[in-house]
Parts: C-alpha cells; sequence; structure tokens
C-alpha cells in the first residue's frame, strides 16, 4: 500500500502541470501535502515553491504556518539551495514575523557553520519543529557533511557539540577522564 505521500505526490504531480499550477483552488491540496511531507519526512521542492509563489500572487491566502513548514523542510535538505531560493519568495514582511523570523535565523546559523549556536537556539524555540519528522537527524547529516569536507580530524567533544550532542557523548567523555 503506497503512503499518503506517495498518493499525494501524484496527485500534486498532475495539478503542477500546465496552468493549473497557480490556480489559487489548488492551495489547499497543496498545503495538505506541504503537512504530509512534514508528518511523513518526506520532501518536494517544486511542490513546495509553487505553494509559495501561490502566495505571491496571492497575499491574502499567505499562512505563516505552512511557510514554517516549507522553510524547515529546506533546511533538512542542506546544502542545497533550496532554503535560499524559499527564503527569497517570501516577501519582507512575512520574513519578520514569528516564526518565520526565528526559522530565519536558525538557517543562517546554519550556513554560516555556527553549529553548536543553532543547538542552542532551537532548543529555546522547540516549537518551531513539532511535526515536522526527521528534522533533527537531517540537520545533524547536513553537520556531517560539512565536517567530512573540513576537517581530517576531530575531537569527540567537538564534534558531539556540533552534532548537539545527541547521546550525551560530551557529559559521558568529561565523567570518563
Amino acid at each position: 500500500m503506497a503512503s499518503s505521500f506517495e498518493q499525494m505526490r501524484a496527485t500534486v504531480g498532475r495539478l503542477l502541470r500546465g496552468i493549473d499550477r497557480y490556480n489559487p483552488e489548488n492551495l489547499v491540496t497543496l498545503e495538505q501535502y506541504v503537512d504530509t511531507q512534514a508528518r511523513e519526512n518526506a520532501y518536494d521542492l517544486e511542490a513546495n515553491l509553487a505553494v509559495l509563489k501561490l502566495y505571491q500572487f496571492n497575499p491574502a491566502y499567505f499562512q505563516t504556518h505552512v511557510t514554517a513548514q516549507i522553510l524547515l523542510k529546506a533546511l533538512t535538505n542542506l546544502p542545497h539551495t533550496d532554503f535560499t531560493l524559499c527564503k527569497c519568495m517570501i516577501d519582507q514582511t512575512h520574513q519578520e514575523e514569528r516564526p518565520i523570523r526565528q526559522i530565519l535565523y536558525l538557517g543562517n546559523l546554519l550556513e554560516t557553520c555556527h553549529f553548536q549556536s543553532f543547538w542552542t537556539s532551537l532548543e529555546e524555540n522547540r516549537e518551531l519543529i513539532d511535526g515536522i519528522t526527521g528534522f533533527e537527524d537531517s540537520v545533524r547529516k547536513f553537520i556531517c557533511h560539512v565536517v567530512g569536507i573540513t576537517y581530517q580530524t576531530i575531537d569527540h567533544r567537538l564534534l558531539a557539540e556540533m552534532l548537539g550532542d545527541p547521546l550525551g557523548v560530551s557529559s559521558i567523555m568529561a565523567t570518563s577522564q
């Protein structure tokens, strides 16, 4: 049996072909698809960009919660430029709204490799990632990618801090010395 993401992907794929791509009547379906992506740890940049474009064309339909989900899902796809692309499609006034402002800040911390600050800020704003399955693991995968291309060797404690100390490694190591 296909997941609800796969079923919706086929439906959305048909919606995104041709002139219906920017039909505001499709927003409800597209917004549900964004929610499905968040719940099922899936990702569809093309559909998410279509939602943001519809918000540009129809500002009265703008949904902060859906936009936040799109930005968070784009962060899970770093190091690709999806986050920057999505950010550029959001009007400046909406970028200053909570929670979008906090998500943009988190994205900036990741893009500038301030990983420990990212985890501290995320901990202070845990509600941002409620309902975004696999968010932290995806961020850790990105951090591992950056560490892998940047370091030849790295101290265990530093790596644990960069990864948000997922297993309490730094506290275990501190007590064993």
